[in-house]
């Protein structure tokens, strides 16, 4: 089940796959988790939230209309593979649709591009690094 999650909900997930488990739950807090439109959501496998996204309203360069970040998407490692992701992306397509933004883009890591992409997500820039994470594209989908 796919629910709307509060700020200090995504700590955890963030920290474990995100953060190989490194940082202190306060250390994945970051700018824009708690501005006014910003949301996070969580896919529930029973109890156990599984997945995790963050959006954010901010454009992109010169791209016209209302834009949103995706940061920190997220899967349990056990979770990976069966589409909870697809379906949590999705979802917040379609409330976004609702909410008349235009578009959405994020900094993809590179092994997640074929995800993004499989999304209807396009490349919209050269590959760039991102000191100890690693190698990204930014990614972008028009939803009106």
């Amino acid at each position: 089940m796919i629910k709307f999650i509060t700020a200090d909900d995504v700590l955890p997930v963030r920290n474990e796959v995100l953060r190989e488990g490194k940082l202190m739950l306060d250390e994945c807090r970051w700018a824009g988790d708690t501005d006014e439109g910003s949301f996070h959501l969580g896919y529930f496998a029973g109890e156990q939230l599984a997945c995790i996204a963050s959006f954010y309203i901010k454009g992109y360069g010169n791209f016209e209309g209302l834009g949103y970040q995706l940061r920190g998407m997220a899967t349990i490692e056990s979770h990976r593979g069966k589409g909870i992701g697809n379906q949590l992306v999705n979802f917040a397509i379609t409330y976004l649709r609702g909410q008349k933004a235009n578009y959405i883009w994020c900094n993809a890591r590179k092994k997640a591009a074929t995800f993004y992409l499989n999304l209807g997500f396009e490349i919209i820039s050269d590959e760039f690094d991102i000191p100890g994470i690693g190698p990204h594209y930014v990614m972008y989908v028009k939803i009106q």
